[in-house]
Protein backbone atom coordinates (compact mmCIF):
# COMPACT_ATOMS: atom_id res chain seq x y z
CA UNK A 1 0.00 0.00 0.00
CA UNK A 2 1.07 3.61 -0.79
CA UNK A 3 -0.96 5.52 0.52
CA UNK A 4 -1.32 5.75 4.17
CA UNK A 5 -4.85 4.32 5.84
CA UNK A 6 -6.93 6.56 7.91
CA UNK A 7 -5.25 5.47 11.41
CA UNK A 8 -3.51 8.15 13.62
CA UNK A 9 -0.27 7.10 14.43
CA UNK A 10 -0.88 7.44 18.75
CA UNK A 11 -3.71 4.65 17.81
CA UNK A 12 -1.07 2.45 16.65
CA UNK A 13 1.65 3.02 19.13
CA UNK A 14 -0.77 2.79 22.29
CA UNK A 15 -1.66 -0.63 20.54
CA UNK A 16 1.61 -1.46 21.04
CA UNK A 17 2.10 -0.51 24.30
CA UNK A 18 -0.96 -2.48 25.96
CA UNK A 19 -0.53 -5.48 23.30
CA UNK A 20 3.25 -5.83 23.33
CA UNK A 21 4.58 -3.72 26.31
CA UNK A 22 6.40 -1.45 23.76
CA UNK A 23 6.25 2.01 25.82
CA UNK A 24 6.52 5.04 23.78
CA UNK A 25 7.41 3.48 20.33
CA UNK A 26 7.75 5.85 17.34
CA UNK A 27 5.72 5.08 14.32
CA UNK A 28 6.66 5.21 10.72
CA UNK A 29 4.49 4.23 7.37
CA UNK A 30 6.41 2.54 4.38
CA UNK A 31 5.12 3.18 1.25
CA UNK A 32 6.01 -0.23 0.17
CA UNK A 33 3.98 -3.26 -1.47
CA UNK A 34 0.83 -3.81 -4.06
CA UNK A 35 -1.56 -5.07 -1.69
CA UNK A 36 -4.74 -3.12 -1.00
CA UNK A 37 -5.37 -4.83 2.43
CA UNK A 38 -1.66 -4.42 4.08
CA UNK A 39 -0.16 -1.21 5.47
CA UNK A 40 3.06 -2.01 7.02
CA UNK A 41 5.29 0.68 9.20
CA UNK A 42 8.68 1.09 10.86
CA UNK A 43 8.50 1.45 14.60
CA UNK A 44 11.14 2.55 17.28
CA UNK A 45 11.22 1.56 20.46
CA UNK A 46 11.71 3.37 23.78
CA UNK A 47 15.31 1.15 23.99
CA UNK A 48 15.45 1.99 20.01
CA UNK A 49 14.89 -1.36 18.96
CA UNK A 50 13.48 -1.46 15.72
CA UNK A 51 10.26 -3.54 14.57
CA UNK A 52 8.27 -4.01 11.63
CA UNK A 53 4.71 -3.76 12.05
CA UNK A 54 1.96 -5.39 9.57
CA UNK A 55 -1.78 -4.17 9.61
CA UNK A 56 -3.88 -6.31 7.80
CA UNK A 57 -7.70 -5.26 6.87
CA UNK A 58 -10.35 -7.43 5.60
CA UNK A 59 -9.91 -11.44 5.94
CA UNK A 60 -7.31 -12.71 8.25
CA UNK A 61 -6.43 -16.35 8.07
CA UNK A 62 -4.43 -16.95 11.57
CA UNK A 63 -1.96 -19.56 9.87
CA UNK A 64 -0.01 -17.09 8.56
CA UNK A 65 1.25 -16.35 11.31
CA UNK A 66 1.42 -19.58 12.44
CA UNK A 67 2.98 -21.28 9.92
CA UNK A 68 6.33 -19.07 9.49
CA UNK A 69 6.55 -19.23 13.05
CA UNK A 70 6.49 -22.95 13.20
CA UNK A 71 8.88 -23.12 10.26
CA UNK A 72 11.26 -20.50 12.14
CA UNK A 73 10.71 -23.19 14.92
CA UNK A 74 12.45 -25.91 12.54
CA UNK A 75 15.66 -24.38 12.02
CA UNK A 76 14.28 -22.33 8.55
CA UNK A 77 15.87 -19.24 9.42
CA UNK A 78 15.50 -17.67 5.96
CA UNK A 79 11.79 -17.03 7.48
CA UNK A 80 10.89 -14.52 10.36
CA UNK A 81 8.84 -15.29 12.92
CA UNK A 82 6.30 -12.97 14.44
CA UNK A 83 6.97 -11.64 17.84
CA UNK A 84 3.98 -12.82 20.19
CA UNK A 85 2.06 -10.36 21.99
CA UNK A 86 2.00 -9.90 26.37
CA UNK A 87 -1.15 -12.28 25.92
CA UNK A 88 1.08 -14.74 24.18
CA UNK A 89 -0.76 -14.28 20.69
CA UNK A 90 0.66 -13.59 17.55
CA UNK A 91 -1.67 -10.87 16.40
CA UNK A 92 -3.13 -8.26 18.12
CA UNK A 93 -6.82 -6.62 17.40
CA UNK A 94 -6.85 -2.39 16.24
CA UNK A 95 -10.21 -1.69 14.74
CA UNK A 96 -10.69 -3.13 11.50
CA UNK A 97 -6.96 -3.79 11.60
CA UNK A 98 -4.78 -7.29 12.82
CA UNK A 99 -1.76 -5.94 13.85
CA UNK A 100 1.33 -8.89 13.21
CA UNK A 101 5.15 -7.13 14.78
CA UNK A 102 8.33 -8.65 13.31
CA UNK A 103 11.87 -7.74 14.31
CA UNK A 104 13.03 -5.28 11.41
CA UNK A 105 15.30 -6.41 8.94
CA UNK A 106 16.89 -3.63 7.52
CA UNK A 107 17.84 -4.65 3.95
CA UNK A 108 15.96 -4.29 0.39
CA UNK A 109 13.95 -6.86 -1.46
CA UNK A 110 14.60 -8.45 -4.82
CA UNK A 111 12.93 -5.53 -6.92
CA UNK A 112 15.59 -3.42 -5.03
CA UNK A 113 18.49 -5.34 -5.26
CA UNK A 114 20.00 -8.34 -7.76
CA UNK A 115 20.14 -11.36 -5.83
CA UNK A 116 24.14 -12.75 -5.93
CA UNK A 117 24.87 -16.09 -7.55
CA UNK A 118 24.99 -17.37 -3.60
CA UNK A 119 21.60 -15.71 -2.30
CA UNK A 120 20.23 -18.15 -5.22
CA UNK A 121 21.78 -20.78 -3.72
CA UNK A 122 19.99 -19.96 -0.35
CA UNK A 123 16.53 -18.95 -1.73
CA UNK A 124 16.72 -22.94 -3.62
CA UNK A 125 17.78 -24.35 -0.11
CA UNK A 126 15.30 -22.30 1.91
CA UNK A 127 12.69 -23.05 -0.48
CA UNK A 128 13.67 -27.35 -0.42
CA UNK A 129 13.66 -26.73 3.46
CA UNK A 130 9.64 -25.69 2.76
CA UNK A 131 8.87 -28.42 0.53
CA UNK A 132 10.37 -30.93 2.57
CA UNK A 133 8.56 -30.13 5.83
CA UNK A 134 6.50 -32.12 7.94
CA UNK A 135 3.93 -30.07 9.39
CA UNK A 136 1.88 -31.43 12.34
CA UNK A 137 -1.62 -32.30 11.35
CA UNK A 138 -3.60 -29.66 13.52
CA UNK A 139 -1.69 -26.74 11.32
CA UNK A 140 -1.61 -29.06 7.85
CA UNK A 141 -5.49 -29.02 8.21
CA UNK A 142 -5.32 -25.42 8.43
CA UNK A 143 -3.76 -24.76 5.21
CA UNK A 144 -5.93 -24.60 2.02
CA UNK A 145 -5.15 -27.21 -0.71
CA UNK A 146 -4.62 -26.80 -4.57
CA UNK A 147 -8.22 -26.83 -5.97
CA UNK A 148 -7.23 -25.39 -9.69
CA UNK A 149 -10.65 -22.90 -9.28
CA UNK A 150 -11.37 -21.51 -12.89
CA UNK A 151 -12.12 -18.10 -11.03
CA UNK A 152 -9.27 -16.11 -12.58
CA UNK A 153 -9.82 -17.23 -15.86
CA UNK A 154 -13.57 -16.65 -15.54
CA UNK A 155 -12.75 -13.17 -14.18
CA UNK A 156 -10.48 -12.09 -17.11
CA UNK A 157 -12.95 -12.92 -19.76
CA UNK A 158 -16.01 -10.59 -18.23
CA UNK A 159 -13.22 -7.68 -18.02
CA UNK A 160 -12.60 -8.28 -21.60
CA UNK A 161 -16.17 -8.29 -22.44
CA UNK A 162 -16.79 -4.99 -19.82
CA UNK A 163 -14.22 -3.43 -21.53
CA UNK A 164 -16.12 -3.42 -24.96
CA UNK A 165 -19.45 -1.85 -23.31
CA UNK A 166 -18.07 -0.29 -20.27
CA UNK A 167 -17.43 3.59 -20.26
CA UNK A 168 -15.16 4.78 -17.99
CA UNK A 169 -13.88 8.04 -16.34
CA UNK A 170 -11.28 7.45 -13.69
CA UNK A 171 -8.17 8.12 -16.12
CA UNK A 172 -5.97 4.81 -14.93
CA UNK A 173 -9.26 2.97 -15.79
CA UNK A 174 -9.54 4.39 -19.48
CA UNK A 175 -5.99 3.08 -20.02
CA UNK A 176 -6.58 0.37 -18.58
CA UNK A 177 -9.81 -0.39 -20.49
CA UNK A 178 -7.94 0.90 -24.15
CA UNK A 179 -4.91 -1.59 -23.07
CA UNK A 180 -7.50 -4.84 -22.93
CA UNK A 181 -9.33 -4.00 -25.91
CA UNK A 182 -5.71 -3.82 -27.71
CA UNK A 183 -4.45 -6.84 -25.90
CA UNK A 184 -7.71 -8.67 -26.49
CA UNK A 185 -6.26 -11.57 -28.24
CA UNK A 186 -3.17 -12.42 -26.67
CA UNK A 187 -4.98 -12.04 -23.41
CA UNK A 188 -7.62 -14.50 -24.11
CA UNK A 189 -4.58 -17.08 -25.50
CA UNK A 190 -3.19 -17.00 -21.84
CA UNK A 191 -6.68 -18.24 -20.27
CA UNK A 192 -6.49 -20.73 -23.21
CA UNK A 193 -3.10 -22.23 -22.30
CA UNK A 194 -3.94 -22.10 -18.94
CA UNK A 195 -7.12 -23.93 -19.04
CA UNK A 196 -4.85 -26.59 -21.47
CA UNK A 197 -1.61 -27.02 -19.27
CA UNK A 198 -4.41 -27.61 -16.42
CA UNK A 199 -6.33 -30.16 -18.57
CA UNK A 200 -3.21 -31.83 -19.02
CA UNK A 201 -1.60 -32.15 -15.20
CA UNK A 202 -4.34 -33.21 -14.09
CA UNK A 203 -3.89 -36.52 -15.90
CA UNK A 204 -1.73 -38.09 -13.77
CA UNK A 205 -1.17 -37.80 -10.03
CA UNK A 206 0.34 -34.71 -8.25
CA UNK A 207 2.32 -34.68 -4.66
CA UNK A 208 1.16 -31.77 -2.59
CA UNK A 209 3.46 -30.07 -0.62
CA UNK A 210 3.76 -27.19 1.69
CA UNK A 211 4.08 -23.96 -1.03
CA UNK A 212 4.44 -20.09 -0.11
CA UNK A 213 2.72 -19.23 -3.56
CA UNK A 214 3.39 -16.37 -4.01
CA UNK A 215 7.89 -15.95 -4.08
CA UNK A 216 7.99 -12.67 -6.21
CA UNK A 217 10.69 -10.19 -5.73
CA UNK A 218 9.03 -8.41 -3.08
CA UNK A 219 8.85 -11.34 -0.92
CA UNK A 220 12.67 -11.79 -1.21
CA UNK A 221 14.16 -9.94 1.48
CA UNK A 222 18.31 -9.12 1.65
CA UNK A 223 19.64 -7.52 4.81
CA UNK A 224 22.95 -5.46 5.22
CA UNK A 225 25.26 -8.92 5.64
CA UNK A 226 23.91 -10.50 2.88
CA UNK A 227 21.04 -12.58 4.22
CA UNK A 228 18.13 -14.37 2.54
CA UNK A 229 14.33 -14.01 3.89
CA UNK A 230 11.62 -15.09 2.33
CA UNK A 231 8.52 -12.90 3.70
CA UNK A 232 4.80 -13.08 3.68
CA UNK A 233 3.04 -15.82 4.25
CA UNK A 234 -0.55 -14.66 3.61
CA UNK A 235 -1.17 -17.35 0.80
CA UNK A 236 0.83 -20.33 1.83
CA UNK A 237 -1.41 -23.44 0.19
CA UNK A 238 -0.86 -26.97 0.10
CA UNK A 239 -0.36 -27.48 -3.59
CA UNK A 240 1.92 -29.70 -6.34
CA UNK A 241 6.00 -28.27 -6.20
CA UNK A 242 5.47 -26.27 -8.98
CA UNK A 243 3.56 -23.79 -7.82
CA UNK A 244 6.51 -22.30 -5.97
CA UNK A 245 8.98 -23.18 -8.61
CA UNK A 246 7.51 -21.52 -11.40
CA UNK A 247 8.95 -18.08 -10.00
CA UNK A 248 12.78 -18.64 -10.38
CA UNK A 249 13.05 -17.97 -13.98
CA UNK A 250 9.87 -16.51 -14.61
CA UNK A 251 10.08 -12.91 -14.92
CA UNK A 252 9.06 -12.46 -11.64
CA UNK A 253 10.87 -8.86 -10.92
CA UNK A 254 14.38 -10.20 -9.98
CA UNK A 255 17.02 -8.69 -11.77
CA UNK A 256 21.01 -9.42 -12.67
CA UNK A 257 20.34 -12.82 -14.63
CA UNK A 258 19.05 -14.17 -16.97
CA UNK A 259 15.94 -16.48 -16.77
CA UNK A 260 18.03 -19.33 -17.52
CA UNK A 261 21.02 -18.41 -15.13
CA UNK A 262 18.30 -17.74 -12.42
CA UNK A 263 17.09 -21.25 -12.80
CA UNK A 264 20.51 -22.56 -12.85
CA UNK A 265 21.61 -21.16 -9.82
CA UNK A 266 18.53 -21.39 -8.13
CA UNK A 267 18.54 -25.58 -8.29
CA UNK A 268 21.88 -25.59 -7.29
CA UNK A 269 20.58 -24.90 -3.72
CA UNK A 270 17.19 -26.43 -4.17
CA UNK A 271 18.94 -29.88 -6.20
CA UNK A 272 17.69 -32.44 -8.19
CA UNK A 273 14.06 -32.59 -9.06
CA UNK A 274 11.99 -33.81 -11.78
CA UNK A 275 8.96 -31.57 -12.34
CA UNK A 276 5.84 -31.60 -14.61
CA UNK A 277 6.55 -29.55 -17.50
CA UNK A 278 2.61 -28.93 -17.74
CA UNK A 279 2.41 -27.95 -14.16
CA UNK A 280 4.79 -25.30 -14.77
CA UNK A 281 3.86 -24.20 -17.79
CA UNK A 282 0.06 -24.00 -15.81
CA UNK A 283 0.94 -22.11 -12.59
CA UNK A 284 3.17 -19.60 -15.19
CA UNK A 285 0.13 -18.72 -17.30
CA UNK A 286 -1.96 -18.55 -14.37
CA UNK A 287 -0.07 -16.09 -12.56
CA UNK A 288 -0.61 -14.04 -15.33
CA UNK A 289 -4.26 -14.09 -15.49
CA UNK A 290 -4.65 -13.32 -11.86
CA UNK A 291 -2.66 -10.54 -12.07
CA UNK A 292 -4.88 -9.29 -14.56
CA UNK A 293 -8.05 -10.18 -12.94
CA UNK A 294 -6.89 -8.58 -9.50
CA UNK A 295 -5.58 -5.28 -11.11
CA UNK A 296 -8.58 -5.38 -13.17
CA UNK A 297 -10.69 -5.84 -9.77
CA UNK A 298 -9.13 -2.85 -8.01
CA UNK A 299 -9.25 -0.52 -11.38
CA UNK A 300 -12.49 -0.91 -13.42
CA UNK A 301 -14.66 -1.83 -10.33
CA UNK A 302 -13.46 0.90 -7.77
CA UNK A 303 -12.33 4.40 -8.15
CA UNK A 304 -10.35 3.10 -4.87
CA UNK A 305 -6.26 3.18 -4.45
CA UNK A 306 -5.03 6.66 -4.76
CA UNK A 307 -1.33 6.79 -6.05
CA UNK A 308 -1.33 2.81 -5.49
CA UNK A 309 -3.72 2.85 -8.85
CA UNK A 310 -1.04 3.83 -11.09
CA UNK A 311 0.91 1.47 -9.98
CA UNK A 312 -1.62 -1.20 -10.35
CA UNK A 313 -1.68 -0.38 -14.31
CA UNK A 314 1.82 -0.16 -14.48
CA UNK A 315 2.24 -3.77 -12.70
CA UNK A 316 -0.36 -5.08 -14.63
CA UNK A 317 0.90 -3.41 -18.35
CA UNK A 318 4.90 -4.65 -17.45
CA UNK A 319 3.40 -8.38 -18.18
CA UNK A 320 3.44 -7.68 -21.93
CA UNK A 321 6.71 -5.91 -22.17
CA UNK A 322 9.73 -7.22 -23.83
CA UNK A 323 11.14 -9.49 -21.64
CA UNK A 324 8.43 -9.89 -19.54
CA UNK A 325 6.33 -12.93 -17.93
CA UNK A 326 4.08 -13.06 -20.70
CA UNK A 327 7.36 -13.59 -23.53
CA UNK A 328 9.18 -15.52 -20.85
CA UNK A 329 6.25 -17.60 -20.38
CA UNK A 330 5.47 -18.21 -23.97
CA UNK A 331 9.52 -18.81 -24.12
CA UNK A 332 9.64 -21.58 -21.43
CA UNK A 333 6.42 -23.58 -22.10
CA UNK A 334 7.81 -26.74 -23.70
CA UNK A 335 5.00 -28.95 -23.34
CA UNK A 336 2.46 -29.48 -26.91
CA UNK A 337 0.60 -27.05 -28.53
Amino acid sequence: MLEKPDLQEEKIAACLQDEYRLPEAQVAFLPLGADQNTAVYRVVAQDNAPYFLKLRSGAFDQTSVDLPKYLNDQGIHAIIAPLATAAGRLWACLGDFKTILYPFVQGQDGYGVALSERQWRKFGAALKSIHTTALPMELAERIPRETYSPQWRQAVKRFLALVETETFVDPVAVKLAAFLRAKRAETLDLVERAGQRLRELQTRPQELVLCHSDLHAGNILIDGRGALYIVDWDNSILAPKERDLMYPGGGQGFSGHTPQEEEALFYRGYGPVQFDPAALAYYRYERIVQDIAVFCEQLLLTDEGGADREQSFHYLVSNFLPGGTVEITYQADKTEN
